[in-house]
């Protein structure tokens, strides 16, 4: 090991030891000023989400808006998984160095016009 580069196996250690505690970690999301809630795991791979559980309070639901349900479903479920993105942020971020996520560049919003 060279002077000042981490011990990587005592890096691998400690991230595998964060994967376990992140994939029993829970985060609930919400929409609707709590209508709806929707409680996922918050693993380190968004591939290993799981939904554990969904509430929804039962004067949102109407037969004849079933738009308006949908719409806060969608929502609770973003708002957990921006929850669960920052609780890993938080968990890897000393372990990252502060590094933060690796970026590619800026988005591109649109393509360039041809004249």
């Amino acid at each position: 090991m060279q002077p000042g580069m981490p011990d990587m196996s005592m890096l691998l250690q400690q991230v595998q030891q964060m994967q376990e505690e992140m994939s029993a970690a829970e985060v609930t999301g919400q929409a609707g000023n709590g209508l709806v809630e929707i409680t996922t795991t918050a693993p380190l791979q968004t591939s290993g989400l799981e939904i554990r559980r969904v509430r929804i309070d039962p004067k949102v639901v109407d037969p004849d808006d079933v738009d308006t349900l949908q719409d806060l479903i969608v929502g609770a479920l973003e708002d957990a998984v921006a929850k669960a993105a920052a609780l890993q942020q938080q968990k890897m971020g000393p372990l990252a160095g502060g590094l933060g996520p690796p970026r590619l560049g800026p988005p591109c919003s649109r393509a360039p016009s041809r004249p």
